[in-house]
């Protein structure tokens, strides 16, 4: 059991830094007229500087919560895979946890097919309907 609320604590931690890691950087695509208003000194710094300070559409929006999530759905990767690796080495012959291991290690693959294959579909579709657009 603790060895399960340790994967918990972990899993939590890192969703909390890779939320939190979003807002760190300036992308162009982003706009500051909202925070600072139009014809703020930050908001003519970042048009002087080449970033885009004008809402022209929702992709980037979009595009953000999409790669948050997958970012999100990596580490869920990871941390199975890692956790069926374990299982797998710490067996010592006994058999039992090989077989969960397997288990864990090819639900952690099925997983990521389905990802990725809704990604594809996903890019397919907003490049689509920003075309009819």
């Amino acid at each position: 059991m603790k060895f399960l609320k340790k994967y918990i604590i972990i899993i939590i931690l890192a969703i909390a830094v890779l939320i939190n890691s979003t807002n760190c950087y300036a992308a162009p695509d982003r706009t500051l007229k909202d925070a600072f208003g139009e014809g703020s000194s930050l908001s003519n710094v970042a048009g002087d500087s080449g970033y885009n300070n004008k809402v022209t559409s929702i992709d980037p929006i979009i595009g953000t919560i999409i790669k948050t999530f997958l970012s999100l759905l990596g580490i869920i990767f990871l941390v199975l895979m890692l956790y069926g690796g374990y299982l797998w080495m710490t067996d010592r012959g006994g058999g039992k946890d090989v077989e969960k291991a397997k288990g864990v290690i090819q639900a952690a693959v099925i997983g990521l097919v389905i990802v990725l294959a809704a990604y594809t579909i996903t890019f397919f579709v907003i490049n689509k309907l920003g075309d009819t657009l």
